[in-house]
């Protein structure tokens, strides 16, 4: 860490003079090679979501969320109208390039142009969707978005401590741990300790460049099974 005092010998962090505030994200279809990011709109997107979340055995998938599960199209739908509504969190879509339907949605949130940070959150993907590319690329997307286009220094993965899968997601998609925030929440009537993940700009470079090598088709066979982990596009 660099060592830099003010004028009483007192350490602070280094100066930023060029520091702007940020836009906010835009409310915009983002494309990728596998899928797109749309913005949520009910009319386009709640049936195909409602059936694509319709292919999990039971409602695990909803445990650590603050929503669901539905146990109907119509309680889902008014849930999806109110994501419509929001701006922050901004929602989007996730529609695969292949069957072109939506199968599973993910937001940013708490996002603050000030200080040039934001959140990845209400990550609800499907069993169309979980452990693939298109998943990857949908966070290496709003990622780009975040760093590349918008110029923000922060991006922030957090979730319930005990929610190992959402845990081992942040590490493999390159967020640096942070902490344990204890007793952080309530929601649907239990309390949650938060766990607290980042990536910084400094750090985007490289995460980027070990996304974008194993996202590249030549790292997946015929059958569309990786050749290379992610971890292992990342320097020692």
């Amino acid at each position: 860490m660099t060592s830099v005092t003010n004028q009483y010998g007192q350490p602070v962090g280094p100066d930023l003079p060029d520091w702007t505030p940020r836009s906010l994200p835009p409310s915009v279809t983002i494309h990728g090679q596998y899928c797109r990011l749309e913005p949520i709109d009910p009319a386009k997107h709640a049936a195909d979501l409602y059936a694509a979340y319709a292919q999990a055995a039971d409602g695990r998938d909803w445990t650590y969320m603050f929503a669901g599960p539905f146990g109907d199209f119509d309680s889902y739908l008014l849930y999806v109208q109110s994501m419509a509504g929001s701006q922050d969190p901004l929602h989007f879509a996730v529609i695969d390039l292949v069957t072109q339907r939506a199968v599973g949605s993910l937001a940013l949130m708490r996002i603050d142009p000030q200080h040039g940070m934001m959140e990845v959150g209400h990550v609800t993907f499907s069993p169309l969707l979980k452990q693939t590319a298109t998943a990857t690329e949908a966070h290496y997307l709003l990622m780009k978005l975040a760093f590349d286009r918008l110029g923000y220094r922060r991006y922030e993965w957090k979730c319930d401590s005990r929610n190992a899968p959402s845990r081992k997601a942040a590490l493999r998609l390159g967020f640096q741990f942070e902490g344990l925030f204890r007793q952080a929440l309530i929601y649907k009537g239990r309390t949650r300790d938060t766990t607290w993940f980042s990536i910084i700009d400094a750090e985007w470079p490289g995460v980027k460049q070990a996304l974008e090598s194993w996202l590249d088709s030549s790292n997946f066979d015929g059958e569309g099974r990786q050749i290379r982990s992610l971890q292992s596009f990342r320097p020692e």
